[in-house]
């Protein structure tokens, strides 16, 4: 049987039979292929760097100093410890009007930093710019920076020259190329200045209200036996301490990386993953044609062999074999594909890695193999069981019973291997589902909507009064599932390419559109009481029209109607990190205007009646409603407030917004720094070069700098993603494809008999193109509302700004599917056409 099975194999692929479910099982693979290997690899450099990525074996991350009784039992263990203190501050380069500064991520580190991996140094710029430098033997000397490359260009500065940090200069004595813990690089914008943490009081950088973040660091020394096992210990010890103390702003980092990294590697992991999967779906939906559509064409055959005395089980044997070799044969091409692609996803990505990957393992190649296979079984084993009840009379009698109840059960199987398949690529349970929902949602509502379409055609038959639209009619009613399939897959495939082209470009507009044009480009952080006249006045004397300041006061959420708030109180990651960490509130009489109140209503301001407006998306996030207490510890001291109004921002304005707003007569007590947003007009920068100069304690924040940054690294992964997209086009083209050549043999047939009945060459043309017109509108105006459903969800849930429908998807849904279906029946049926009806008749 096997024998037969390949002589079969051999005969198919002559015939051209296998070729088009050959490629479209080959992109499907290599679409999922080529970010399995991305990602295995991006995880496995991260698994490998762990202990690089903490600088430690055990970090402990706090917003205050950590506790000394941490410290004095990591050295009871045996663990050697080391400290690194961080924070944003403005960095100062120059003479006088000649200075300039920007911002940078200071770090202080101590004696023995980092304990795991190595700090690389260069006194070359361009070498560092390229990682390429020397381990450093161990911090830098008292009195000296080293400082990233990036730091050196925007101050106009060189290695040797003197850098102002605070009260404190120091010299430029290294040009930092790698640093162990810096952690992803596009997570951190501003560029890195490191010194001696002895050098950090000198600075009178640290004032009330500053962000600094502590962290100690905990290694296991060559000379302790189990160290593993010690670190590992001593993670627990800490995790229990903080636990059982409901101590908040506290994190510990383990081995395993470090929680940002990880949770941005698993958001990319899924993102990617469900670009694949947009080429799986489209690819599945031509695999499953191109099965129909080969099972129709070997209906006689197997009806021969079955009189030639083969059984059922042999016939459906042979037909697997067949169907393995292919799969086999697709999954490993594909899987090469996918190998080959990955690179040029490390290409596009590279800025994105910071150092060399480990070599790809053999699991996702193993994984596409099973992929292929999968997509293979799922929707290609219907037909095969149809061939098996393929009767003996078949041979004279040119009929087919209607598919066996087991044989449509199998494409319940199908649909289930399909979800399984989602399930395991995407990695999120909930997003799997929905993006399964979502497909078949699609399949069955445009498949609803094109058969109301070949009923409401029914009494359009005699509006026209021409022999052509009568036969492409008829044409239509006379095949309506080979029909609405045809108008679904069209539909499926156009969607895919609509939203690659329109709607992404919609969808890019309406974000640059989201951000106005005088937005802020410029922030003042920690700006104090006595500070704020003087750098009002200065501000308006640069031309900023609208500066306004607001009192900026951090405090932690300890209590939410009576109730501590601990780990354990949310669930959700998000909830429990914005309850985890520090609250940025503000106080003020007046809302701001770009505020608007949804619930409740503004402070009264009563004496004696604390009272707070939240922002609606915490609110939602932390389950809070109105009337309800919150408890605020702010510089040691427990602060009571209600919730009296929920307000919705503009977020989009760039301006200065607040989640929480607490009334002024509860704050007169309370301690305030103050922030300010501004939109800086070219050629006043030197105006920020003095402020920093006069007043050290502020941090700038040049927004027009960082967005430019962010902006490069989201142009480098839409590269990615769009290359990625190229195999969801090849989907779609594939489907496209398959959908007009469906129904081509028996469309070759009726023209064949037609014409031997009288029709002429010019009626059968024209009625092919009526009927090729209705398909292809039909399709594009569905593709084109589904293009648009998914633009809309994207801006309203992913992107969060407004959108607005474009006539142009429908227009281009509507010309480019009916030209689609045009060109493929003539492609398809040219030769129909050409050739004398007899010889149709004797091919078909």
């Amino acid at each position: 049987m096997f024998k037969l099975a390949l002589k079969m194999t051999a005969r198919d692929w002559r015939a051209g039979q296998l070729r088009f479910l050959l490629i479209a099982l080959t992109v499907a693979v290599a679409a999922l292929s080529a970010t399995g290997f991305f990602i295995d690899r991006l995880r496995s450099g991260l698994d490998r760097d762990a202990h690089q990525l903490l600088g430690a074996d055990v970090a402990v991350s706090a917003d205050l100093p950590v506790r000394a009784a941490w410290r004095a039992q990591a050295e009871q263990r045996g663990l050697a410890l080391t400290d690194a203190i961080t924070f944003p501050s403005m960095a100062q380069a120059g003479e006088g009007e000649q200075s300039t500064s920007v911002l940078a991520a200071l770090k202080a580190v101590g004696p023995g930093y980092p304990l795991r991996g190595k700090v690389k140094i260069t006194t070359d710029a361009a070498q560092a710019e390229q990682s390429i430098g020397t381990p450093a033997a161990g911090a830098p000397a008292p009195g000296t920076v080293w400082v990233e490359p990036g730091l050196l260009g925007s101050l106009n500065a060189k290695v040797g020259d003197q850098l102002k940090l605070g009260d404190k200069r120091f010299t430029i004595a290294q040009v930092i190329a790698a640093e162990p813990d810096r952690g992803a690089n596009f997570l951190a914008f501003a560029p890195r200045v490191m010194f001696a943490l002895q050098d950090l009081e000198a600075t009178n950088l640290i004032q009330p209200g500053s962000r600094v973040n502590y962290r100690l660091l905990a290694g296991v020394p060559p000379s302790l036996k189990n160290g593993a096992t010690v670190a590992k210990a001593y993670q627990q010890w800490l995790e229990a301490q903080i636990k059982d103390n409901n101590i908040k702003g506290v994190r510990v980092e383990s081995l395993d990386g470090r929680p940002e990294m990880q949770t941005t590697l698993e958001r990319a992991d899924r993102f990617l993953s469900l670009v694949g999967l947009l080429s799986a779906m489209l690819a599945a939906v031509a695999v499953a044609m191109a099965a129909r559509r080969f099972m129709q064409r070997h209906l006689d055959a197997c009806a021969m062999l079955r009189c030639l005395g083969l059984t059922q089980n042999q016939v459906t044997l042979m037909y697997l074999i067949e169907f393995l070799l292919v799969g086999l044969i697709g999954s490993a091409a594909g899987v090469l594909v996918g190998f080959g692609a990955h690179y040029v996803l490390l290409e596009v990505l590279g800025a994105l890695v910071s150092s060399e990957l480990p070599p790809p393992t053999i699991y996702p190649g193993l994984q596409g193999l099973a992929i292929g296979i999968l997509l293979l079984a799922a929707f290609a084993l219907p037909p095969i069981l149809q061939l098996r009840k393929v009767p003996h009379n078949r041979v004279i009698r040119r009929e087919q019973d209607p598919p066996q109840v087991g044989a449509l059960a199998t494409y319940g199987f199908g649909m289930a291997g399909f979800v399984a398949l989602l399930l395991w690529q995407a990695g999120d349970p909930k997003m799997a589902l929905y993006t399964a929902l979502g497909f078949f949602g699609a399949f069955a509502l445009f498949g609803l909507v094109g058969w109301l379409g070949l009923k409401s055609l029914r009494s359009l038959r005699g509006a026209i009064d021409h022999q052509s639209w009568r036969f492409a009619i008829t044409s239509l009613q006379r095949r309506p599932g080979a029909t609405i399939v045809q108008i679904v897959s069209l539909a499926l495939g156009m969607m895919a390419l609509l939203v690659l082209t329109v709607v992404r470009g919609d969808l890019m507009t309406a974000w640059r559109n989201a951000t106005p044009a005088d937005a802020p480009n410029r922030f003042i952080i920690n700006i104090q009481p006595e500070q704020r006249d003087d750098i009002a006045r200065r501000l308006t004397a640069a031309g900023v029209r609208y500066a306004p300041q607001y009192p900026m006061i951090r405090g932690r959420l300890t209590q939410v109607n009576g109730k501590p708030v601990t780990g354990d109180t949310y669930t959700d990651d998000r909830a429990r990190g914005l309850a985890d960490r520090e609250f940025n509130l503000s106080t003020m009489a007046r809302m701001q205007a770009e505020n608007k109140i949804v619930e409740g209503k503004w402070f009264e301001d009563k004496p004696g009646f604390p009272e707070v407006s939240v922002e609606e998306g915490i609110a939602r996030t932390l389950r809070w409603k109105l009337g309800d207490k919150l408890r605020f510890e702010i510089a040691g001291a427990p602060v009571d407030v209600t919730i009296t109004s929920i307000r919705k921002l503009d977020w989009g304005s760039m301006r200065v917004n607040f989640f929480a707003i607490i009334n002024p007569a509860a704050m007169t007590e309370v301690s305030q720094s103050w922030i300010t947003a501004f939109h800086l007009p070219q050629g006043q920068g030197a105006v920020m070069n003095a402020l920093t100069r006069d007043f050290p304690n502020l941090t700038i924040v040049d927004v027009g700098g960082i967005l430019r940054q962010v902006q490069a690294v989201l142009d480098q992964v839409i590269t990615a993603v769009e290359f990625l997209f190229i195999f969801t086009l090849a989907s779609g083209v594939l489907v496209l494809y398959a959908a007009l050549m469906g129904s081509q043999d028996e469309r070759t047939r009726e023209a064949g008999l037609l014409r031997a009945l009288g029709a002429t060459r010019k009626q059968l043309s024209q009625a092919q193109l009526i009927e090729f017109t209705l398909v292809g509108a039909l399709s594009g105006v569905l593709a084109a509302s589904g293009a648009a459903a998914m633009g809309w969800a994207l801006a309203t849930y992913q992107f969060k700004f407004a959108w607005s429908f474009s006539p142009m998807v429908w227009l281009v849904g509507l010309l480019a599917g009916a030209l689609c279906a045009i060109a493929g029946g003539w492609l398809g049926l040219r030769n129909v056409l050409r050739q004398p009806p007899l010889q149709t008749l004797r091919e078909a």
